[in-house]
């Protein structure tokens, strides 16, 4: 019977050409703009912006009073007068302009080309040449500008420094001499052997009276390596601080206050919590005060604090316990009128919700968003004059996909609570200062991407642009597929979506491959308009069913049981919710074949996929698993103590003077992948990258060192060179690897050519 199957298999051969014509390289090409990102007139409601369909990029402005769209400029004239001024040839239907700005005068466009100034008049329409910005472009890279354009601040082997604006020759004021590496004002900590000037980790007070800084001693950390093989002329060795879960030494929060008149530095006693860590936010215009947040290493408790930028003193408004952790993906706080209020948002009644604080008191005043059970996510725009708050919801209507981002707005007193968005899909809104307007793009994996004009009660005003779909219909490109199942538990529903060959045959079997990530942050599946699926349009092009869908424990979208689902079972959360969501999609349809499943994902995907397979070796057949943290016991302290959990002990005894000492120690065990190698009867490919200093190289060898130890085959393909994120030449080649790898080992299709590209069809 195996012997016959494998004959059937044999006989399918994978369409590497249709997976070439619609890999991410080549369809990308087809799609242009899908947004219009509006930028504000200053001052006005007016916006510009950019966008770009088969006939070309144009620039239109925008009047939302006047409800009225025009071209900023006549393509060709603008070209004609721009090669008059350059004397070189340029594409009037793809004006590709650097550093485009519109000066607050609100008529001068500027922009670069050969590091010298151009300056459009969009009233005129006249073209002029400016001086060369070589210089200032230059600045840009190291200097932290003062909002009044008065001081620069820049860090000088790791310490921190001060500059009039001016000539770059200007005299330096240094600040502090106590910075060094793993304690530095640097942004980037990296070793510093040159004397030249870098940028610092500031942040100016809006009055540019102020700065302050958050640094990290991480001196005590322990060190890790990577070795860059491809290093001229010789490899080298990369050093850097790594916290691990469970360890004493972790980096240190420190906050400093400096005063540019008086040079003086005001160091804040923020501690409370051991091993806590800090957030700062400015109020507003002044810089009497700012305000922080401090959180336990257990991340389940916070403090809200105001601070004195004169005195120093530290006042805690108010306390937020959230367990098992806090999520941070949409943990905010907003500052009203130099502090007079606060937003805060809180998962306090087990779905994120926004609160309205005294910002002087620290007492709560009201819930904002009390108009039913659902998750608020990011502020889109705040209107303190009309004490009203606008803000992206989740799962809030009956009949709408939880994952749709849509926009609401409500008082500040929790009343006038409105639905803003009537049209299905994820809104993503840009809105006026005045917050009278908002551009809405709205698009969905079903959806094609469509931008409007709206007013703040969510009426449109003007469709501005739907994207251009042409070349994606005339390739024959088609949309995925969304669909509902239900969790291992029988009652939770789960979302995904399929991805079918272009040529689907419904009267075929398919072999079906999983896409995932385990979250918490963020689910796997594309929920937006989408032409790639990142690698599942052009995997299914070589004749598999591709899926992808979330699972308990994925998405902070859902609510706070949804997303915390995995606590204390940081490996095993995600894999019952995949394994059952197949087997109804194979109940449904008759073309999934469950006798040849793979699985893949990236990070946190290469870590799930492997512990799929070896879990369920008698349902997975093939895992290709990249950039894999598959032992969190050495992945960074954040992700794996907050998700998987820590245990704090004290052990207090007696010194040799007789006083009490406590030490404190921590637990944060978490079981891993290599621990399941003897499970394995499929195949696997593990891909790391050689210099990845997120997801050590170490994760992945551990799992190959067990694999050798039980005696398996697999296959292991380091990537030279490559951080965690495949980029360029190696994530084609890592691509093609994957589209071999599954076409061997589902469908009995092995190839012997020996270049990753087009194989002989014939």
């Amino acid at each position: 019977m195996m012997f016959c199957v494998f004959g059937m298999m044999a006989q399918q051969k994978a369409n590497f050409k249709a997976a070439e014509k619609f890999s991410a390289a080549n369809v990308n090409k087809m799609l242009k703009s899908t947004r219009v990102n509006p930028r504000w007139f200053k001052d006005s409601d007016k916006f510009w912006y950019t966008y770009t369909t088969t006939e070309g990029k144009r620039f239109y402005v925008v009047d939302p009073s006047k409800k009225s769209r025009s071209l900023m400029f006549d393509n060709k004239n603008f070209a004609a007068q721009l090669s008059e001024l350059t004397r070189k040839p340029w594409n009037h239907n793809d004006l590709n302009l650097r550093a485009l700005k519109l000066e607050d005068d609100n008529r001068t466009l500027t922009f670069m080309v050969d590091s010298i100034d151009y300056h459009f008049d969009i009233n005129t329409k006249l073209l002029t040449k400016g001086d060369s910005t070589e210089k200032a472009d230059k600045r840009l890279r190291w200097a932290s500008y003062a909002p009044d354009s008065s001081y620069i601040a820049f860090a000088r082997q790791h310490n921190l420094y001060l500059m009039e604006v001016g000539d770059e020759d200007s005299t330096e004021i240094q600040l502090t001499e106590d910075g060094e590496r793993w304690f530095s004002y640097q942004a980037s900590s990296g070793d510093t052997t040159s004397d030249k000037r870098l940028r610092a980790n500031v942040r100016w007070f809006k009055d540019s009276k102020k700065l302050y800084v958050s640094r990290n001693d991480s001196r005590k950390v322990k060190e890790l390596f990577v070795i860059n093989e491809l290093s001229n002329p010789r490899p080298e060795l990369e050093v850097y601080k790594y916290a691990m879960p469970g360890e004493q030494e972790v980096p240190q929060s420190v906050l400093e206050i400096f005063d540019i008149e008086s040079r003086n530095r005001l160091p804040i006693d923020i501690e409370k919590f051991k091993d806590q860590t800090i957030r700062g936010y400015l109020p507003g215009e002044t810089s009497d005060k700012m305000f922080m947040t401090r959180m336990n290493r257990t991340s389940d408790t916070l403090d809200v604090c105001v601070i004195n930028t004169t005195s120093g003193e530290v006042k805690e408004l108010f306390q937020d316990v959230n367990h098992p952790y806090f999520n941070w993906s949409y943990q905010q706080l907003a500052i009203l009128e130099e502090g007079k209020e606060l937003i805060w948002w809180s998962e306090r009644n087990g779905w994120g919700q926004l609160y309205l604080y005294d910002g002087n008191t620290g007492a709560l005043k009201n819930k904002i968003t009390n108009s039913g059970y659902f998750i608020t996510g990011n502020i889109a725009q705040i209107d303190t004059a009309g004490r009203k708050v606008y803000f992206q919801g989740f799962g809030r209507e009956e009949g709408i996909d939880p994952y749709y981002s849509l926009i609401y707005k409500a008082n500040f007193d929790g009343s006038g609570f409105k639905k803003l968005s009537v049209e299905n899909g994820n809104h993503r809104v840009n809105m006026s200062e005045s917050a009278k307007y908002y551009v809405d793009n709205y698009s969905a994996v079903d959806v094609v991407p469509t931008s409007v004009l709206k007013d703040n009660n969510g009426n449109v005003l003007l469709n501005l642009e739907t994207a251009d779909m042409t070349l994606l219909n005339q390739a024959g490109w088609k949309m995925p597929e969304r669909f509902t199942v239900k969790a291992d538990d029988g009652i939770t529903n789960l979302y995904g979506v399929m991805y079918k060959p272009f040529d689907f045959d419904s009267t075929r079997k398919y072999p079906v491959i999983s896409y995932v990530y385990p979250g918490p942050q963020v689910e796997s599946f594309v929920n937006d308009f989408t032409v790639t699926g990142r690698y599942n349009t052009a995997l299914a092009q070589l004749g598999f069913i591709v899926v992808s869908m979330g699972h308990r424990g994925g998405s902070p979208m859902r609510s706070k049981y949804y997303h915390t689902y995995g606590y204390n079972n940081l490996r095993d959360y995600a894999l019952a919710d995949d394994k059952r969501s197949l087997e109804q999609l194979a109940e449904r349809h008759s073309f999934i074949d469950l006798d040849h499943i793979g699985i893949f994902g990236h990070s946190g995907g290469g870590f799930m996929s492997t512990a799929a397979l070896l879990s369920y070796p008698d349902f997975y057949d093939a895992a290709a698993s990249s950039a894999g943290n598959h032992d969190n016991n050495i992945y960074n302290k954040w992700w794996s103590e907050t998700h998987n959990g820590v245990k704090r002990k004290d052990k207090t005894k007696k010194d040799k003077d007789g006083n009490e000492v406590t030490t404190t120690t921590w637990n944060a065990k978490i079981k891993t992948n290599p621990s399941l190698a003897k499970n394995l009867k499929g195949h696997i490919l593990i891909t790391h990258g050689s210099i990845d200093n997120n997801v050590h190289p170490g994760n992945s060898m551990r799992l190959v060192s067990e694999l050798m130890k039980a005696g398996k085959r697999f296959d292991y393909v380091p990537i030279p060179g490559s951080r965690h994120g495949y980029r360029g030449s190696q994530r084609s080649y890592y691509e093609k690897l994957m589209w071999y790898f599954f076409a061997e080992h589902l469908m009995g299709d092995y190839r012997n050519n020996v270049n990753i590209s087009l194989p002989d069809e014939k």
